[in-house]
């Protein structure tokens, strides 16, 4: 299967030429053309690896790998910079780049570039074993006692709500589709619909999130099923 790659640029000349060599090499290329959509992107659907120029429309480069980083998506990102953006460069890798290229380079240093970053990578498919506790934002979850505590105060959750939370978080960063979920958590033979799925969300996102209309943790994917972030 190709490796999925999201390409964030603004300049429609490279976009062009970048994305007809890597698609002649293989990968897979979706683009965004400003920090935004870029982001809005990298968050809902998985990547192998994110390409991302660091001087963009709407949001900055900078802006973008800080706020996946700080989601928790770890997809491995190659920050393109122009020669006069050195303090950038260090700023990018203490913000969570993995690597950085400068303005112009060569088509093949680039390729050898992805493929050393795509080789140390761990694989997206495995699934992420928890340890004993789990924290994300003001949420701290307990695996061995079954607790789960929002800013140091103990929420409510049900079994089920908690096998779900469970998996999310052993398959974060993943897209999970709600058949997925009806197998993994509710069990093959549950006599129960995709629905019952997006109700148990919604309960479980007014239980962790602190806006679950605009959830920061469980992201819907939209005709997919859901992320999460955390």
């Amino acid at each position: 299967m190709s490796k999925r790659i999201l390409f964030v640029e603004d300049e429609p000349g490279l976009v062009m030429t970048l994305t007809d060599r890597l698609r002649n090499e293989g990968y897979a290329v979706e683009t965004s053309h400003d920090g935004e959509s870029g982001l809005a992107r990298a968050t809902a659907e998985r990547f192998d690896a994110i390409i991302l120029d660091l001087m963009l429309p709407r949001k900055s480069g900078l802006d973008v790998c800080r706020d996946l980083r700080q989601r928790g998506i770890a997809t491995p990102l190659i920050m393109l910079t122009a020669r006069s953006q050195l303090v950038d460069k260090v700023v990018g890798l203490k913000l969570g780049a993995d690597d950085y290229l400068t303005k112009p380079f060569e088509m093949s240093e680039l390729l050898a570039r992805l493929e050393a970053l795509l080789r140390r990578a761990p694989s997206t498919a495995e699934p992420t074993a928890p340890t004993e506790t789990y924290q994300f934002g003001t949420v701290r979850v307990d695996f061995r006692r079954a607790e789960v505590e929002l800013a140091g105060k103990a929420i409510d959750l049900s079994a089920l709500e908690f096998r779900l939370l469970r998996y999310f978080i052993e398959h974060r960063g993943a897209t999970i589709s709600r058949d997925e979920l009806l197998n993994e958590v509710w069990g093959y033979n549950a006599l129960v619909s995709t629905r019952t799925v997006d109700v148990h969300v919604a309960w479980l996102r007014q239980k962790i999130e602190s806006n679950p209309r605009h959830p920061q943790y469980i992201l819907t994917v939209h005709g997919m099923g859901y992320k999460f972030v955390g």
